[in-house]
């Protein structure tokens, strides 16, 4: 185990508890959003300071900050309206020191870490079916062997001959159609480097219960329980 990477946990503890019984012992990194959406901002950034070796800005993350939320629907809207009712100074202050990107060798490789894409480190959804045809541009263009993006909560790895390209899943709030929580490890072997996924059940019950006890949209706890 050479590393591991977290994504989109978006406030849901239950999940990240659940995930951090099994983690190996390995550096962590984290591809942005810790908040948003979930019920337990405050202990899920604590736990980031604590345990990851980097993380980077998701949107969410940057709206919580700053307070715009005018590219988000309805139901996202309100939970980063509640999530700056009830942050930390503390924690708001972690966030605005986290930055877009992070360039870094890891076992080896040459790293970009990034919540979206290259091009837009922040916005940009990036999925293999739409944007595979720029993975070797992005490798090539931007001098690394390994590129982790996060932001579509969907967990792919991509591989060619110029490098790999992978997007750990959502710990929080998946959408492959999987309700578990999601992360990656960088695992080395004969073959070289491999990306593998790891699913871990969690109990989404008290999860959604307590995004209903803050008065969240029931949507956002509805969804958690079909992993879209």
């Amino acid at each position: 185990m050479q590393a591991i990477f977290i994504s989109d946990i978006h406030g849901n503890l239950e999940a990240l508890e659940a995930v951090e019984a099994t983690l190996p012992d390995a550096p962590i990194y984290c591809l942005g959003d810790i908040v948003g959406y979930g019920a337990n901002p405050n202990e899920v950034v604590e736990w980031v300071k604590e345990r990851a070796e980097l993380c980077i800005l998701g949107n969410h993350d940057l709206a919580v900050l700053t307070g715009d939320v005018s590219w988000f629907n309805q139901a996202a809207a309100e939970a980063i309206e509640w999530t700056r009712s009830v942050i930390k100074p503390e924690n708001l202050s972690f966030l605005a020191k986290l930055a877009d990107r992070a360039r870094l060798n890891i076992a080896g490789l040459k790293t970009l870490l990034v919540h979206g894409s290259p091009d837009d480190p922040i916005g940009e959804y990036v999925y293999p079916e739409t944007h595979s045809g720029f993975f070797d541009i992005y490798l090539t263009r931007e001098g690394v062997d390994l590129i982790g993006m996060g932001h579509t909560h969907i967990p792919y790895t991509w591989r060619s001959s110029n490098g790999m390209i992978f997007n750990p899943g959502s710990i929080g709030q998946p959408r492959s159609g999987r309700p578990e929580a999601c992360y990656a490890v960088l695992k080395s072997g004969d073959s070289g480097y491999e990306i593998e996924h790891i699913y871990v059940p969690y109990d989404i019950e008290t999860a959604a219960s307590k995004i209903l006890a803050a008065g969240l949209p029931s949507f956002l706890a509805r969804r958690l329980f079909s992993g879209i």
